[in-house]
């Protein structure tokens, strides 16, 4: 990329990148490396033409989810539907982030020119930067 003057990475980081969260200190930990090395990244290849960014998505309607979903199921016995509310309703708009959303996002970094080491948050208002 360096080479050809053009170039686009960008990285799928998460909410936990940018808040910590209780239960998920390896993983916040690990996202928030992540975000460093965007941040650095992006300082070292903006001449060029490169640009580095992260998408940060919530609670997105995957499998992963659903996992998290199953562990408070276990954890707290909550029904299933009562453990995908609550992450639904920890972010403003009340439902999990699609991946057509996080898709987008991720399209938009692709498509700038000026935009580079950024984080992107995909996640409903939860975290407000």
């Amino acid at each position: 990329m360096r080479a050809r003057g053009y170039g686009r990475i960008v990285v799928i980081a998460s909410t936990a990148s940018r808040i910590g969260e209780p239960y998920l200190a390896a993983y916040a930990a690990s996202k928030h490396g992540v975000l460093g090395l965007v941040r650095a990244a992006a300082a070292e290849l903006a001449s060029a033409g490169v640009t580095v960014n992260a998408v940060c998505p919530g609670f997105v309607d995957t499998p992963m989810t659903a996992a998290t979903i199953g562990n408070i199921v276990e954890k707290t016995g909550r029904t299933t539907g009562e453990a995908r509310s609550a992450l639904a309703a920890r972010q403003p708009i009340g439902r999990l982030i699609s991946p057509d959303e996080v898709a987008e996002a991720v399209w938009f970094c692709v498509a700038s020119n000026a935009i580079t080491g950024q984080a992107v948050n995909v996640d409903g208002g939860t975290v407000q930067s």
